[in-house]
């Protein structure tokens, strides 16, 4: 296990992106897709088209019959199981593999969250924590679709605050089983799950997970929630009344069921990053159609700029999430790749391998489905008074995407545990964050040199650089400022989690385009280029308005003065001309009616 540990230890570490650089080569971009990858792909997207949206508005009036039925199809193609080890009837793909497999299900709609939430959160659990008897009982009926799975976490008074969980287990006196009380809520597949993933709290203070079962006695599911959006997913409450759970259902240890919780959830933030991203490039084709159809005052919509700047904006904050949702893949799939999930310490070094990116998940949470919503939104305004009618599915998807931002916990629990989890780490020793902000501050008074804009994303590789410092001199202020008691002052924790999340998207960006410049030269990846400037500047731009916000908050008179002074120097830079790239781009948007990369 030791051996197992240090393999792990050699990975880059999460966190890092923002005290050190990272190579090109070192990061997973699409193009770094495999034969089989994309084969995989093509099974999905004929999946969907040929079985999926056919039955398109029946799904989204929840058939249970039909759900599970296509479900159990996905199964025999093996969508079930890209995530299971091959040994208990999976597939074992990469992480790479399900994301993309994720992200191409998403033109499902709310059917996509349904086997979501089966083969990522529902089945997971079992997967690198189960027993080797749990696993062999229950996975290859989950890698089919014999078997459904849900996930069980929220209750009535505890959403975001899930160790405050009310529901409870006690051992019998004979000690064969645990009697759970208590309730869940908003559970995903609740109406036609067999499997659940169940947390409780034996004794009524050791958070613990369980293998709940459909038709154990004393289980009840409630009626379905009438929601605002996803309507072709299930979501219901449960309830427990004295329910008997045999103890060989008990996953994982008694009192560690956070570990499973929170891991799992981490997973589930970066998959639901790698489902917006599916769903803006629907939403972008959706738009990009529609204008080139529809015409007012005698010219296609796309012959107004303003649709124009609409669409390449779009494709730009997509192309973003693109680089991020598979820079993070990659990272996970190196943290977990090389576990035996048959030997007894799988479940120590997944958890330890996932937590190392934790972080970095919750940054693609909160980036991704905010980007999401913002391409949603601009296509209903692209589809006019149309966008607001069920006629259009851009309609559909507005709706659906606002969920993104509230499960997996919300935005703005992730914003206070994105700087939370990197001051952890530095505390534990397992970053120089400390040490590399204190080393900032006897740099900060030299002049910064701003290179000109002569080398193809020189100044962009200058500013990711200048980000950094920039979090570095905020989050070092706050730390010398507020000590342990930073933690309360949820609006500078926010800042720096906007400050982070900025510097993983610019960075990722810059890394990928540099990527394809080198495989292809820059003339091939000029749009890819041209939208990296743009959304370097832009994000920069946010960056220096936190960044003065935030030093007034911390600071007043001649220091703030200095402050400022200090972060003029670093916020230096050439301005371009975003208007004539945004119209590049957007002509390339409407050329192909779709998402476009090149």
């Amino acid at each position: 296990m030791e051996r197992k540990m240090a393999m792990l230890e050699t990975k880059i570490k999460g966190g890092s992106f923002v005290i050190e650089d990272v190579e090109p080569e070192a990061i997973v971009t699409p193009e770094d897709f495999s034969e089989e990858q994309r084969m995989m792909v093509e099974t999905t997207r004929d999946y969907v088209e040929g079985e999926v949206l056919p039955n398109d508005e029946a799904l989204e009036k929840l058939d249970y019959e039909l759900t599970v039925k296509l479900m159990r199809k996905a199964g025999e193609l093996g969508l079930l199981g890209a995530d299971i080890p091959e040994e208990y009837g999976g597939l074992g793909l990469d992480k790479v593999s399900s994301t993309l497999i994720g992200e191409t299900l998403t033109k499902a709609s709310g059917f996509a969250l349904s086997i979501g939430a089966h083969v990522g959160i529902g089945t997971l659990p079992i997967v690198f924590f189960g027993t080797p008897e749990q696993k062999s009982k229950y996975l290859p009926d989950l890698a089919t679709g014999a078997k459904i799975a849900a996930y069980c976490l929220t209750e009535p008074s505890s959403g975001s605050d899930a160790l405050g969980a009310k529901t409870t287990a006690k051992l019998s006196e004979d000690g064969s089983h645990y009697v759970l009380n208590g309730s869940k809520i908003f559970i995903t597949n609740a109406g036609f799950a067999d499997i659940f993933i169940v947390y409780a709290k034996v004794d009524g203070k050791d958070f613990t997970a369980f293998i709940v079962e459909r038709g154990m006695e004393g289980f009840t599911i409630g009626p379905e929630e009438k929601k605002m959006g996803i309507k072709g997913s299930s979501t219901c409450p449960l309830f427990f009344e004295d329910v008997k759970v045999p103890v060989g259902n008990l996953l994982g240890e008694i009192g560690r069921g956070h570990v499973i919780a929170f891991n799992i959830l981490n997973i589930g933030r970066f998959k639901l990053g790698a489902g917006c991203l599916g769903a803006a490039k629907e939403a972008i084709e959706l738009s990009a159609k529609y204008a080139n159809e529809r015409t007012q005052f005698g010219k296609a919509l796309t012959s107004f700029p303003l649709i124009g700047k609409k669409l390449a904006e779009m494709n730009i904050h997509t192309y973003v999430t693109e680089c991020m949702v598979y820079r993070t893949s990659g990272l996970v799939d190196a943290a977990l790749k090389d576990i035996d999930h048959q030997q007894p310490d799988s479940g120590q070094l997944s958890a330890k391998g996932i937590a190392e990116y934790a972080l970095e998940c919750s940054i693609n949470k909160v980036f991704a489905s905010e980007a999401l919503d913002f391409v949603a939104d601009e296509g209903v305004q692209i589809h006019g008074g149309y966008g607001f009618t069920q006629e259009y599915k851009i309609e559909r998807i507005y709706r659906d995407s606002r969920i993104n931002r509230i499960f997996e916990g919300t935005n703005e629990i992730n914003r206070l545990l994105i700087p939370g989890t990197l001051l952890k780490k530095a505390a534990k020793g397992e970053l120089p964050l400390m040490q590399k902000a204190q080393a900032l501050q006897s740099d900060l008074m030299s002049i910064v040199s701003v290179p000109d804009s002569g080398g193809v994303l020189e100044q962009e590789g200058h500013l990711v650089s200048m980000a950094k410092k920039v979090f570095l001199m905020i989050g070092g202020l706050a730390a010398q400022k507020y000590g342990a008691a930073l933690e309360k002052q949820q609006e500078i924790l926010s800042n720096l989690a906007d400050l982070m999340i900025a510097v993983y998207a610019m960075e990722s960006v810059l890394l990928r385009t540099r990527k394809l410049i080198a495989k292809g030269g820059e003339a091939k990846a000029k749009l890819a280029v041209q939208m990296t400037t743009v959304y370097v500047h832009e994000a920069f731009a946010d960056i220096e308005r936190i960044a003065k916000e935030s030093l007034a908050a911390m600071e007043s008179g001649d220091m703030l003065r200095t402050q400022l002074s200090i972060l003029k120097k670093l916020a230096k830079n050439s301005p371009i001309d975003s208007v004539s790239m945004k119209r590049e781009i957007a002509a390339r948007v409407i050329q192909s009616e779709k998402y476009a990369v090149s």
